[in-house]
């Protein structure tokens, strides 16, 4: 069965997102800060379209040698077998001598789709990244990293499953 991927990273750190959020009439709501940090938690993620999935991997940074590690992950250890199409960005890394030399190496099975620049309004895997911060991170101030960690690993475990999924693009567009 033929597997559609569209893959992206994104970073969270311990300062949240704000979003609006209701309070009683004159309390307002206090949020903490978690001050200057330096510290970054990276994903590199795959929504699978057919199956409504999200594959994904934390890296210590984005660089061509991670996404290598993410591609081996997916299409070794996820999708042993069978065609895979990766809709792919043009983040410099995807571009990369070494990244390109792997993808030769699944060309019999894999094939790579390229997003026009700059249109992340066409990679659905974006809509999952602010639902992922929607929910794991907004107005929410985590002691660390590895307790945010744990909580976007808790959504992915949740979102692949089809019990308790609360996010859904996919089945939008059918």
């Amino acid at each position: 069965m033929l597997e559609l991927f569209f893959v992206d990273e994104t970073t969270m750190t311990l300062d949240f997102p704000i979003r609006c959020c209701w309070m009683k009439r004159a309390q307002q709501m206090a949020l903490p800060a978690a001050g200057k940090t330096r510290d970054y938690l990276h994903w590199i993620g795959a929504y699978n379209w057919l199956q409504d999935t999200i594959e994904a991997l934390c890296v210590p940074r984005k660089t061509s040698s991670n996404f290598i590690r993410f591609l081996e992950y997916l299409l070794v250890q996820r999708v042993p077998d069978g065609p895979v199409v990766l809709v792919l960005d043009n983040a410099s890394y995807h571009h990369a001598a070494d990244v390109q030399a792997c993808l030769s190496l699944f060309q019999d099975r894999v094939m790579v789709v390229w997003l026009p620049p700059y249109s992340p309004d066409l990679n659905p895997i974006e809509r999952f990244w602010l639902f992922l911060k929607n929910e794991v991170c907004a107005n929410c101030l985590y002691p660390s990293l590895p307790v945010l960690h744990t909580a976007v690993e808790q959504l992915f475990v949740t979102q692949n499953d089809p019990a308790s999924r609360r996010f859904s693009l996919a089945h939008d567009f059918r």
